[in-house]
């Protein structure tokens, strides 16, 4: 692989070793430097003369005739066979008798200054030069310079077409949402068509959808498909901790997109730099404020055909800021919804296209599998199997890893490590049991696809499968109700058989309450609270009086908590009453569900319907708890 060969820090150190060298050059004496002592020996010999005495140093002329014999050998020597004159140095030392010596051996001498100028300016200059080097040298290795040089410019990434690979094509499940954005792909191809009528393009156009829907892969399709400038950036980039950065960094964004027009300019996450100004009352003269300001009056400034169009996309629209979503700025609002079931097939199908399917695999029972999850749940679901095939060494992908690869995302990977003591397991395997029983008793309820007692995730020691048999968008009291007492089934099936409960239904009893809590304070399905609707989008109780007043009162407040006991109650009551009366197949269920750990939907059925019995091995070793512990039926929560 090619690496971009970086002279850094070559440069660096060749700078280091010329400055090391000029300093050496500069400081280091041009003549031979002799002992003072040695200096002493050759005054009292009359074999110096025309000294120049300076604060640190003497200089001078030697007789070389006469020094040589005084002189060690290798002081000598230095001095070399040239003719004369011959010049010394030596290191000044504190001698108050040293004029009188010198006068009484007839020396001349001067005073004299210190003159290394030179290495005097390169002591102050080289560490200066040195830490401007390493400043360099430290920012141009991790950008730090270039971003403070430019601290001002827009951080948008430009793509073109044959960059942003990405189109239409690519995207399934939101067919409305491709709809509008052609129009947009058109006008940018064919602007004529409807400037001819008086038409103008929408100035900014707002996706919103929860995280994984494909916002940002449908802003990349939409450049793909107009082959024109995508300039990509995310709200965040804008702010920073310099004040005016921001602003300065949208003006720069805009006049490059100008310069391109007609061009594409996408905003990700713009709940980051768009939110509702004023919200805190300590922001003063917010940065964020001034960033937003900013772009609100570019988005002013454009010309309606000027040809560049801004997209930006958010899941958290309730949080932006009203002025910047009014008609002129954001005049379209797309919003993605979580996949239908055909959505979820046409999305299933369009991950799937590289991948060698087995003949087993059914697209269209993997998307009645798959309620609730977006685009981006069904991607990593296909590359799950894909890897869980891969690790078997099949040659394609069957339908057994697309079963894996959804339990994987529902409810964790298997912890088979995770071992369980026999009480424990047999606690499971009858809380699950409950689980699928009452969901099958129940008309409104969806049926049971896999009841499993092996252990996923952090705390999921089993799990009950339900599948719906198609998409619903609203429910009706009767249903809630049959989903209430599924939730309920683990809970009263463990008090049931064993006479006791245990921890494991925590999350049960939280779904349980937050369901009827819902019925009672939102949707007015209680008789006591009436056609009111209590709660807050906080989903906190409120007053009846709206959003704006004071919240509820403690009486108001109370009679919902009442209400939400009373359909507990109700429903363990009819819960109780169904696994007791078919005591019989639950203990089936468990049973079975201790011998295999996973029940399929066709065999659940046929043990509540009493056509199949476990083996002898089963009841041998998983004997019906309630033979050695009376079971009693657990009374209704006070």
């Amino acid at each position: 692989m090619d690496k971009k060969f970086d002279s850094g820090g070559i440069v660096f150190m060749v700078g280091l070793l010329l400055l090391l060298a000029l300093q050496l050059f500069w400081t280091a004496p041009g003549v031979p430097l002799l002992a003072y002592s040695d200096f002493l020996r050759l005054v009292d010999a009359h074999a110096v003369d025309n000294l120049a005495i300076s604060p640190t140093r003497i200089t001078g002329e030697l007789r070389l005739e006469r020094a040589k014999t005084m002189l060690p050998a290798s002081e000598a020597a230095a001095f070399g066979a040239e003719p004369a004159p011959y010049y010394f140095a030596t290191t000044r030392v504190a001698d108050d008798a040293l004029p009188s010596r010198l006068a009484s051996a007839g020396v001349r001498y001067s005073g004299a200054l210190d003159s290394n100028w030179g290495g005097a300016l390169l002591g102050w200059l080289a560490p200066l030069v040195l830490f401007v080097m390493v400043w360099q040298f430290m920012m141009r290795r991790g950008g730090g310079a270039r971003d403070f040089m430019g601290i001002g410019r827009s951080r948008a990434q430009v793509y073109v077409q044959r960059e942003t690979s990405a189109t239409f094509n690519d995207i399934a499940g939101i067919d409305e949402a491709k709809k509008e954005l052609q129009q947009i792909v058109s006008f940018l191809c064919h602007p004529e068509r409807y400037r001819r009528l008086g038409g103008k393009i929408p100035k900014g156009i707002l996706i919103v959808g929860a995280p994984g829907t494909g916002k940002t892969l449908l802003a990349k399709a939409l450049a793909g498909e107009a082959g024109v400038p995508f300039f990509s950036i995310s709200g965040s980039s804008f702010v920073e901790m310099f004040v005016g950065v921001g602003a300065a960094r949208v003006r720069d964004l805009f006049e490059q997109a100008q310069r391109q027009a007609p061009c594409i300019v996408f905003i990700d996450e713009l709940d980051a730099l768009g939110k509702v100004r004023g919200a805190s009352p300590v922001s003063g003269n917010d940065e964020r404020e001034q960033t937003l300001n900013q772009l609100l009056v570019e988005m002013d400034g454009f010309e309606a055909n000027a040809g560049v169009i801004l997209l930006a996309a958010t899941n958290r629209p309730e949080t932006l800021d009203p002025a910047l979503l009014r008609p002129g700025r954001f005049d379209r609002h797309i919003a993605i919804d979580r996949p239908d079931l055909v959505g979820r097939r046409q999305i299933l199908a369009v991950h799937t296209r590289k991948v060698p399917l087995a003949p087993d695999v059914d697209l269209d029972e993997l998307a009645a599998r798959t309620p609730g999850c977006v685009g981006a749940d069904l991607a990593n679901i296909v590359n799950e199997a894909a890897l869980h095939a891969a690790e078997a060494d099949r040659p394609s992908v069957a339908m057994a890893d697309f079963d894996e690869a959804i339990d994987r995302a529902l409810a964790g990977s298997e912890r088979k490590s995770r071992v369980m003591n026999a009480q424990e397991k047999q606690t499971i395997a009858w809380h699950e049991a409950g689980h699928a029983l009452v969901a099958q008793s129940r008309a409104h309820c969806d049926p049971v696809k896999k009841v499993s007692i092996i252990p996923r995730g952090v705390a999921a020691l089993g799990y009950t499968q339900q599948v719906p048999t198609e998409d619903r968008y609203v429910l009706r009291r009767s249903e809630l109700l049959d989903r209430l007492d599924a939730l309920l089934g683990g809970w009263v099936s463990e008090a049931l058989v064993f006479g006791d409960v245990s921890t494991g239904a925590q999350n049960d009893l939280e779904r349980a309450t937050a369901m009827a809590w819902h019925m009672v304070a939102r949707y007015g399905m209680s008789e006591r609270i009436g056609l009111a609707n209590c709660a807050d989008h906080d989903g906190m109780a409120r007053s009846l009086a709206g959003a704006d007043g004071p919240r509820c009162g403690e009486q108001t407040a109370q009679r919902i908590d009442d209400e939400v006991r009373r359909l507990l109650n109700e429903a363990h009551e009819r819960v109780a009453h169904t696994l007791a009366e078919r005591r019989e197949a639950l203990d089936r269920i468990a049973r079975r569900l201790l011998e295999r750990e996973v029940l399929e939907h066709d065999e659940l059925v046929a043990l509540i319907a009493g056509e199949s019995a476990p083996d002898g091995s089963a009841e041998q070793s998983a004997e019906n708890p309630s033979d050695t512990k009376k079971s009693r039926s657990v009374e209704p929560a006070a």
